[in-house]
């Protein structure tokens, strides 16, 4: 785990003044490596079913490299975790690592025993966020154990892009989200939309789709991905229309 520093500007007795913020930077490649380790499953054979390399895999569980949003996608799925379970530090040991048809969190206590609850405040700089492929961070939000939304703030560098290769991605979930600067491209299915401050989304994660920034300057807003169904996963080609399904 490193530290991100940022700075913010918070008002304080109706004065703005500038202050430093630490932002908890998570390295998730060693947490995707124990819970692949402890299912007993391969370098390769999770790999295989993700769509990537066995090269690429071990850069990610080692953190010389990062996942696209896409393969992060494939892998929580395929390992049976949750975006929440990987993102909160706190949480990571009491998610159970047994693959199944559901979250792994649907099926175990929400917290175990003497673990306090989550605060009902969570400041700026407790909030972990994970620096993903091509320009993409994801920040996590404060959360509830019994929910199974993961509320994001999401920010996509000028040129960043969902899927570093252009391939759209679907997943077992509902996404909704509102702009707050800059300017997002989405498509879903065949259709393409520029979204800009203010403007906001809600869709069926299982269609096709895919985020990007082609602007000159940061995107940013706030997602909230909301699981419904079985786990599943699929990558899109971008051009024939071939779709491979590379998780289940």
């Amino acid at each position: 785990m490193a530290l991100a520093v940022q700075s913010g500007c918070p008002s304080t007795l109706g004065r703005r003044r500038e202050r430093r913020v630490l932002l908890v930077q998570l390295d998730v490649g060693p947490e995707l490596r124990r819970v692949r380790e402890s299912q007993k499953l391969s370098l390769r054979s999770v790999a295989s079913a993700v769509g990537v390399s066995a090269s690429l895999l071990s850069q990610v569980e080692t953190g010389k490299t990062q996942p696209s949003v896409g393969t992060l996608f494939a892998l929580v799925h395929h390992l049976g975790m949750s975006l929440d379970g990987l993102m909160a530090p706190s949480t990571r040991e009491s998610v159970p690592t047994t693959r199944g048809t559901t979250r792994a969190r649907d099926n175990a206590p929400q917290r175990p025993a003497g673990q306090p609850a989550r605060p009902v405040v969570q400041r700026r700089e407790d909030n972990p966020n994970i620096e993903l492929q091509n320009g993409v961070r994801w920040e996590r939000l404060a959360a509830h154990d019994a929910t199974k939304v993961d509320p994001l703030i999401v920010t996509y560098a000028p040129g960043a892009s969902s899927s570093a290769d252009g391939k759209m991605m679907r997943h077992e979930s509902v996404e909704y989200g509102v702009v707050l600067e800059g300017q997002f491209t989405l498509r879903v299915d065949f259709d393409t939309y520029t979204l800009e401050p203010g403007d906001s989304f809600c869709f069926d994660g299982s269609r096709p789709h895919l985020f990007s920034n082609h602007g000159d300057v940061p995107a940013r807003g706030v997602w909230f991905v909301l699981e419904r169904r079985d786990l599943s996963y699929e990558v899109v080609h971008d051009h024939d229309g071939e779709r491979n399904k590379v998780a289940r």
